[in-house]
């Protein structure tokens, strides 16, 4: 389902949301404003999943979009906006009779999420690696950002800002500018060496055609790959390997923490792969798997 802004403005009744926020509850130019934008973004999100109308619209729908927003690196008070956006529409269409019931009554707020969303398991990792096909046209470009985002715990705004040179083959490490401008090398796999030496020995120089800014992943027309661009890869390849968790490029990012920690791995070295500034930001990941603690200490303590 392909509609343009107007189409999907239209379906979603926005032109009608818009009067009874202007004529009913008297809002503001810049609220009314900025709800509409919140609401034309969820509308266009929907549609491009087949979804046609705001009561086909579920609550499953509504946090795998709100997630979206997260992970496209919205800043909190920004989702809050977005979420009061869809809550107060879906008390106009239950006012107006469009729908029966809300979907958006479980919509928790980001003070309210989870420290984190779903891990991965390896296995599940393996699949969707093993889900990029050689028959695909950009499968060497995929692999390898699936195998740098995962090997390396990158965030997805590092991964596509990642310039060629930054890949240090050498050392096995990769050169990453993180939050508040700070460098740091962050040692990668010989399998996401293997998939990014692949990538530009035998790819990459056929999709740069002066517009790739240097950077190590393009676009299929040469440019720098977006985080939207970026978000829609993985989600084919989550969904080609039948993974039926929410996943998001942050979610790469937490399983590479998450096993890390399960495997052994020191926390401060963790702290220093992911730039963290504060070890307590990473201190959330030890509470992940309680259950794998507990089996742990029943397998190998001697009283366990």
């Amino acid at each position: 389902m392909t509609l343009t802004a107007d189409e999907s403005a239209r379906h979603f009744l926005l032109e009608r949301f818009d009067e009874f926020l202007s004529l009913e509850r008297g809002s503001s130019v810049r609220t009314n404003e900025a709800y509409g934008r919140d609401l034309l973004r969820l509308a266009t999100w929907a549609t491009g999943r087949q979804v046609g109308s705001p009561a086909a619209l579920t609550p499953a729908h509504l946090r795998e979009f709100v997630y979206q927003l997260n992970d496209l690196g919205l800043a909190p008070s920004s989702i809050r906006r977005g979420i009061s956006a869809i809550r107060t529409w879906y008390r106009f269409l239950l006012t107006e009779g469009v729908v029966s019931k809300d979907p958006s009554e479980q919509l928790e707020t980001p003070k309210k999420w989870r420290l984190l969303p779903e891990v991965l398991t390896a296995i599940e990792i393996e699949r969707i690696m093993d889900a990029v096909s050689l028959d695909e046209p950009l499968a060497f470009r995929d692999r390898a950002m699936l195998e740098l985002a995962y090997g390396a715990g990158l965030r997805v705004s590092e991964w596509i800002g990642i310039l060629s040179r930054d890949v240090v083959f050498e050392e096995l490490v990769v050169r990453v500018l993180g939050k508040g401008g700070k460098e740091r090398l962050v040692p990668i796999g010989r399998k996401a060496a293997g998939a990014l030496a692949m990538y530009l020995r035998e790819l990459r120089p056929v999709l740069e055609k002066g517009a790739g800014e240097g950077r190590l992943f393009l676009n299929g027309r040469g440019r720098p790959l977006s985080r939207m661009g970026a978000w829609k890869i993985l989600r084919k390849y989550v969904e080609k390997a039948g993974i039926e968790k929410a996943v998001t490029p942050h979610t790469l990012r937490h399983s590479f923490a998450t096993h890390l920690l399960e495997g052994g791995a020191d926390l401060r070295a963790v702290q220093e792969m992911l730039g963290h500034a504060d070890i307590s930001t990473t201190q959330i990941y030890t509470h992940v798997d309680r259950e794998h603690l507990r089996q742990v200490h029943k397998q190998f303590h001697p009283r366990g």
